[in-house]
């Protein structure tokens, strides 16, 4: 276990998932976190599983409040004075063919999964700089690596975050702030049951892939690892979805090849969500 005493991380998404694994890994390991999403009695449930629930703070808000970001920025620094560490990680998927998909399919996504990320390091910027030190966390996707089917919209988000992450990276090295990149693959969480239809309603249904994936409790393991080890990209996944970010930076065309051959074969339909009827 990391040991995280006297510091402080601000989660987002922290309701479930791997932000829920994050904040309780992190409180076990000594630290303070402060939880945000808008699930308001999902947080304090997550607060109440974590070793000293006294340690953490409730920041409920909605991260496409971009308005509301400077305000929360202030308020989650008043809790303990100082945000050593801020992890974006809530966002939304999809499951949709590009030409069955609504344009406001891609505005919602891009504007939880790219714009809001970015602008709560916008807003938090500033402190952490101030400081001189700090530790940015950026929960991109395999596929913010490489294309993959039923995720347009989705993709052009998670490479947008791994572009603006490199880009700033390079920017504030030298002056004490870290930022650290995460492809996860596969985690069992809610992200397939929670992603959008073609028509931006929510699919409610998950799938073989994410219900036999990695452990969160492990994935928030490896992350904080991956921090005081300063890291600056991993990925997270296994089997086929760890190759696919090398195959794209070695062998672009056996990738393209790969992914072509899997709509060929019918993986749109196959991943068609079942009547929950039967």
């Amino acid at each position: 276990m990391v040991d995280q005493g006297g510091k402080t991380a601000w989660v987002t998404g922290a309701s479930s998932g791997i932000g829920e694994a994050l904040v309780k890994a992190f409180v076990a390991g000594g630290g303070s976190a402060i939880l945000s999403g808008r699930r308001v009695s999902e947080l304090e449930r997550v607060a109440k599983e974590t070793q000293a629930p006294e340690r953490c703070h409730i920041l409920p808000f909605d991260t496409e409040d971009f308005a509301a970001l400077a305000s929360m920025a202030a308020q989650a620094v008043a809790f303990t004075g100082k945000v050593d560490i801020l992890v974006n990680n809530a966002g939304i998927s999809q499951r949709s063919l590009a030409i069955d998909t609504d344009f406001s399919v891609y505005e919602r996504i891009v504007s939880v999964d790219l714009m809001a990320p970015i602008a709560l390091t916008q807003a938090l910027l500033p402190h952490l700089l101030g400081n001189g030190d700090g530790q940015l966390i950026m929960i991109s996707s395999v596929a913010g690596k490489a294309g993959v089917p039923l995720r347009t919209a989705y993709c052009a988000a998670k490479h947008g975050l791994v572009g603006y992450s490199d880009a700033l990276r390079s920017e504030i090295a030298g002056q004490g702030v870290k930022v650290l990149v995460v492809a996860p693959g596969s985690v069992r969480t809610n992200v397939s049951r929670n992603a959008l239809n073609a028509d931006g309603s929510v699919r409610g249904a998950s799938d073989a892939a994410i219900d036999n994936g990695i452990d969160p409790n492990e994935v928030a393991q490896i992350i904080w690892t991956a921090v005081a080890e300063g890291k600056r990209e991993i990925v997270i996944a296994e089997g086929m979805e760890a190759n696919i970010p090398v195959l794209r930076a070695q062998n672009p065309e056996q990738l393209f090849d790969m992914v072509e051959a899997m709509v060929a074969n019918g993986y749109a339909q196959k991943m068609a969500p079942k009547d929950s009827s039967g």
